[in-house]
């Protein structure tokens, strides 16, 4: 029977560790909590994976990844949720860290709650790492007394969100590596395999088909300017990122994303469940539904979407409703538009926003699948062509070899 080692903190917040033999890890943390202990971190003997609240890692320059930030919430709501006190457990979880800025970070938030700052404002003080959403959040479940709550619901929203990143990121990494590998071979039979039978055609003297001479002239032009490529690409994409920078730019390629078949789709969908879900978060957590809108307008990403809700907050500020000039700005699907009226007529506004957006989270898993079995032959059929008319094309050459006159 596998050994787990554990970490684990008893009601007082005192560390412990030890090694447990059972047959996975929630029988070894619901023993624990038989023992009544807290579980910190759970893994089996040797490794170091599983059920870990210590697991941080950092991004380089910007601080915590979206992963690290939803694993320290994580921690917090459940060491809060034990009845141990916040600045208690921050200071667990300032031992736990193993790195140090990780350990500065949270040392720094665990000093300033010692001191009598609330939690919020201790967050505050690392915008890097914690967003308007996330410290507003904490904010209202600090004045509601429901902070516990709020760290629980807060930990799902994050945990809720990365799980959508990562379906779509591991979705999309057989296409990637195919794309790599195939414009890899290509390039190789370009740049290599190709100068080495453009030497012999030239020593025959023989005329080569015209399907030939464009790939010798492209074999050509990689192998002796592919520093030109090179820069040329670097230009263009320098001015593709000025154009993108500029607030028309930006709405434009916005604009146009929506438009594309499929992908537009699955953009709306994307940006449709992030408001959805934020909305939601927000005013279940008690912050007011102007500020609410105001955080999540930030949090969306597509200009076009992010325009349409100024009009949303001026139409509310009105004394208006939000399902109404949702309707209006004709981004939103009318599906989204329907469940979010009858949640306000039913006074469950925030629950409808969230069934929305597990809707159409489930909906852009579909809408990815169905993308990813749609790329897949046709990038097999493109990169299949591209070497059928370099193979084609080398031997026709070889053929008409065969029409030279002895």
């Amino acid at each position: 029977m596998p050994v787990f080692v554990y970490q684990a903190t008893d009601r007082t917040g005192k560390m412990i560790e030890g090694t447990i033999e059972a047959k996975d890890e929630s029988l070894v943390i619901n023993r624990l909590h038989g023992l009544q202990l807290l579980p910190i971190k759970v893994e089996k003997e040797g490794e170091s994976k599983g059920f870990q609240l210590s697991a941080f890692s950092f991004q380089l320059f910007t601080g915590v990844s979206r992963k690290d930030l939803m694993l320290f919430t994580q921690q917090i709501a459940t060491l809060t949720n034990s009845g141990l006190p916040l600045d208690k457990s921050l200071s667990i979880l300032v031992e736990l860290a193993e790195k140090k800025r990780l350990k500065t970070i949270l040392d720094n938030i665990q000093k300033n709650v010692h001191s009598g700052s609330t939690f919020a404002d201790a967050l505050s003080k690392h915008p890097r790492v914690f967003s308007k959403l996330y410290v507003s959040m904490i904010k209202a479940g600090e004045e509601g007394g429901v902070l516990e709550a709020i760290l629980q619901r807060l930990a799902h929203f994050l945990e809720s969100s990365e799980n959508l990143r990562d379906n779509i990121r591991s979705a999309l990494v057989y296409q990637t590596l195919l794309t790599i590998i195939g414009g890899g071979a290509v390039t190789i039979l370009l740049t290599f395999v190709i100068p080495k039978f453009a030497k012999i055609f030239s020593d025959i003297g023989q005329a080569m088909p015209t399907s030939t001479q464009i790939l010798l002239n492209v074999s050509f032009f990689l192998t002796n300017y592919w520093w030109l490529i090179i820069l040329g690409l670097i230009f263009i994409g320098v001015l593709i990122k000025g154009y993108l920078d500029t607030e028309s730019g930006k709405f434009n390629w916005d604009s146009l994303k929506l438009k594309m078949p499929l992908i537009g789709s699955l953009q709306r969908k994307i940006e449709v469940s992030r408001f959805a879900r934020t909305l939601g978060t927000l005013v279940r957590s008690g912050v007011p539904i102007l500020q609410s809108l105001f955080i999540t307008k930030d949090t969306i990403t597509n200009s076009v979407v992010s325009k349409a809700m100024e009009g949303i907050h001026k139409r509310i500020k009105e004394g208006g409703g939000i399902s109404e000039p949702l309707r209006e700005s004709g981004v939103f699907p009318a599906m989204a538009v329907h469940m979010i009226k009858v949640g306000e007529e039913t006074g469950k506004l925030e629950d409808m926003l969230i069934k929305v957006a597990d809707t159409f989270d489930t909906e852009v898993q579909s809408s990815v699948k169905s993308l990813i079995a749609l790329l897949e032959p046709m990038m097999i059929l493109l990169m299949g062509l591209i070497v059928g008319f370099i193979v084609i094309s080398m031997l026709m050459a070889i053929f008409s070899v065969n029409d030279i006159p002895m």
